[in-house]
C-alpha cells in the first residue's frame, strides 16, 4: 500500500518542486521535474497533492518510507508510555492489619506511578449480611490514601464483591 504518488503516477501538469536538500526550486512542468529527479538517480514524490499546484520533492523513496515508519514506531512507543494502567487489588473483609498495610503500600506505589487502582473487596458466606464490614474497609483505605489518590467511582456491590476505583491526584 502506497501513500504517495511517485514519478509517473503524478498526474499534475505543473508541480511546486523541492530538491533533495529541501531547497525550493519553484513551479516547474512535470516532465522537467521528472528529468531532474532521474538525473540525480532519485524519485519524484508527491508530498502535498491537495496544494495547487501539488508539492513534489526529489528524494530516495525507499529511504523516505523507511524513515516515516521509524517515526510512526517512535510515536506509538511514546503514546504507550503515557497510557494509564489499571492495577487491581483484591481484599477480603477479614484482612489482617499487617496484610492491609502491605496492600495499602502497593496501592500507594501504583498511585505514585500515575496508575489507576481498582479495589475489589470480597465477601464470603455470611459476610454478605454485614455490608458495614466492607464500608469500614473502604473508609480506612480512603483515609490512608487521601493525600495521593481520589475516588473515581463510588463503591458498588457486584455479586460477591464491593468494587471502587482510585485515581492519582496530579501534582503540578
Amino acid at each position: 500500500m502506497q501513500d504517495h504518488r511517485i514519478n509517473r503516477q503524478i498526474r499534475a501538469k505543473e508541480v511546486r518542486l523541492i530538491d533533495e536538500n529541501g531547497k525550493q526550486i519553484g513551479i516547474v512542468p512535470l516532465e522537467e521535474a521528472l528529468k531532474l529527479a532521474e538525473e540525480k538517480g532519485l524519485d519524484l514524490v508527491e508530498i502535498a497533492p491537495q496544494a495547487n499546484p501539488p508539492v513534489c520533492k526529489i528524494l530516495d523513496y525507499g529511504k523516505f518510507v523507511y524513515e516515516q515508519k521509524k517515526k510512526e514506531k517512535v510515536a506509538k512507543k511514546k503514546q504507550r508510555e503515557h497510557a494509564i494502567e489499571v492495577k487491581d487489588i483484591q481484599l477480603s473483609t477479614r484482612i489482617d492489619e499487617h496484610d492491609l498495610k502491605v496492600k495499602l503500600k502497593h496501592m500507594r506505589e501504583f498511585l505514585e506511578e500515575g496508575d489507576k487502582v481498582r479495589i475489589r473487596i470480597r465477601f464470603r458466606g455470611r459476610e454478605h449480611i454485614h455490608p458495614e464490614l466492607g464500608d469500614r474497609l473502604v473508609q480506612r483505605i480512603l483515609e490512608e490514601l487521601s493525600d495521593i489518590g481520589k475516588i473515581e467511582s463510588e463503591p458498588k456491590k457486584e455479586g460477591a464483591f464491593l468494587m471502587f476505583s482510585l485515581l492519582p491526584i496530579s501534582k503540578k
